[in-house]
């Protein structure tokens, strides 16, 4: 002890500026590192070093906590082993190439697909269209390189080149109604064209498909052409203003293909019964299809939700509701808002206005951004028509974020929320839209420790630099 007390005796004021000085260094090149880790790999450094490495040599592993339970709210276990964390879906309500991508184009100049969405839906169109059958048929061989084109003027050429070939080509005809037609009418005429080839094909197909391995995949071929023909016809059809028509068309097109459920038909339906304001129709549709075992999307959950509104909401008051309470019925709106919010966090923005949107892309991710712009560009609508369903989404949507610890990272009534949304969103979505990014990143407890100790010692060494004995007589003391 004496020594100590004859060592700090003899240090002067240089000493402990120069110690001052090297602490607020050493700790700012770790705030800086900590920062930059954070960054890219979205945790701190220090925190999951201790976690990896120290928590098992002084026993912790035994009680860390168990991992959240992804489906606790009755999700079947089984659909979130099985469901990958950023699947790309293909649209369920894509927009027409030629007919409203390119229009938007000519007036604004800006590109509303990325190279991303376009190549994936080139893929779609190899594997949908195209089969090992296609070299026996002239007409299929010109198609099949068509759809491999990335100049569209060189993909309506080969259309056209396939029609010299074979009158009859349904793909062809397809190709033009997405890409060459300037209208929607115009679109429809290449369609109904389309239609009547592919049935043609389709009947042919039917009849010797048990031949061989060939005739099957054909037949595959000939029926997925044959589905995609009548869904944009009945696109087609709501677009132009025959709504009945359309719904028609779409629950014949799932009574004779009812093993075709993946291309989401049901979401096309959803959103043309609410145009007519069918509301008990759509109450059948969900009842049939927001089931446990089912994959969600914003549609069901936010449609869903609509209804639920829909029961309350021109009589919903928040201050009349703070005072005697909510009701079964309007507690149950809430809740349903609450599970719509929490799997797609994105769409409240957009139904409220407070994010402008952008045109649709051809493919989406569920839960990103890309989902949110799709659902909210042709749903925003319904939701207006309702009265007072906008002003208790207002009220009650952020209240989903206080009932989940760690928004959205844990799952409360879904899975966790991917962590690879943000990155695929950006690439499906155009340069010049502002991705929605949720759940932002909390700053971890390191970084903002750091952050304080390169404050706090670069404070003493300025206060030793300015006052160098009063320093020194506190440091001793």
């Amino acid at each position: 002890l004496l020594t100590v007390t004859v060592f700090l005796s003899t240090l002067t004021p240089k000493f402990y500026f120069a110690l001052t000085v090297t602490s607020s260094f050493i700790s700012g090149l770790i705030f800086v590192f900590e920062w930059w880790h954070f960054r890219k790999y979205g945790t701190s450094f220090i925190e999951q070093v201790s976690v990896s490495h120290l928590r098992p040599l002084i026993g912790g592993a035994e009680n860390s906590p168990p991992p959240p339970a992804a489906f606790s709210a009755g999700e079947n276990d089984t659909s979130r082993q099985n469901m990958p964390e950023c699947k790309v879906w293909r649209n369920p309500l894509n927009l027409f190439r030629g007919a409203e991508y390119s229009r938007y184009m000519w007036v604004t100049g800006k590109e509303p697909l990325t190279y991303y969405d376009m190549n994936l839906s080139a893929q779609d169109h190899q594997n949908f269209f195209t089969c090992d059958t296609d070299a026996l048929r002239p007409s299929d061989t010109v198609m099949q390189k068509a759809w491999r084109e990335r100049n569209p003027q060189a993909r309506i050429k080969a259309a056209y080149q396939a029609l010299e070939l074979n009158n009859d080509c349904a793909t062809a005809y397809v190709l033009l109604a997405e890409e060459e037609a300037k209208t929607i009418v115009d679109a429809e005429k290449y369609f109904k064209q389309a239609l009547k080839a592919g049935e043609m094909i389709y009947r042919k197909s039917q009849n010797c498909h048990s031949q061989s391995p060939q005739h099957e995949a054909q037949l595959r071929r000939d029926t997925n052409v044959l589905v995609y023909v009548k869904r944009r016809l009945a696109m087609c059809a709501r677009k132009l203003g025959r709504i009945r028509e359309a719904v028609k068309m779409m629950r014949d097109l799932m009574k004779e293909f009812p093993l075709l459920s993946m291309l989401n038909i049901h979401e096309n339906l959803l959103e043309a019964l609410l145009e007519l304001q069918a509301y008990a129709d759509v109450q059948a549709v969900l009842a049939k299809y927001d089931d446990i075992s089912l994959p969600k999307s914003a549609a069901i959950c936010y449609t869903a939700a609509l209804l639920k509104a829909r029961a309350v909401s021109e009589r919903f008051s928040p201050e009349t509701a703070s005072k005697r309470g909510l009701s079964t019925a309007e507690i149950n709106a809430v809740e349903a808002i609450h599970r719509a919010v929490e799997f797609n966090p994105h769409v409240p923005k957009y139904l409220l206005e407070m994010k402008s949107l952008v045109l649709p892309p051809e493919h989406i991710l569920k839960r990103g951004d890309s989902e949110a712009v799709a659902y909210a560009f042709f749903h925003l609508q319904h939701w207006k028509r309702i009265e007072g369903a906008l002003n208790l989404l207002h009220c009650t949507w952020e209240g989903t974020f206080r009932m989940i610890p760690y928004p959205l990272e844990k799952g409360h009534l879904f899975y966790p929320y991917p962590s690879c949304t943000e990155t695929a969103d950006r690439e499906l979505l155009p340069t010049f839209h502002e991705v929605s990014v949720y759940p932002q990143k909390e700053l971890p407890f390191f970084i903002h420790f750091t952050a304080g100790l390169c404050s706090f010692s670069a404070m003493l060494a300025l206060l030793t630099h300015q006052f160098p004995e009063l320093m020194v007589i506190f440091a001793k003391a």
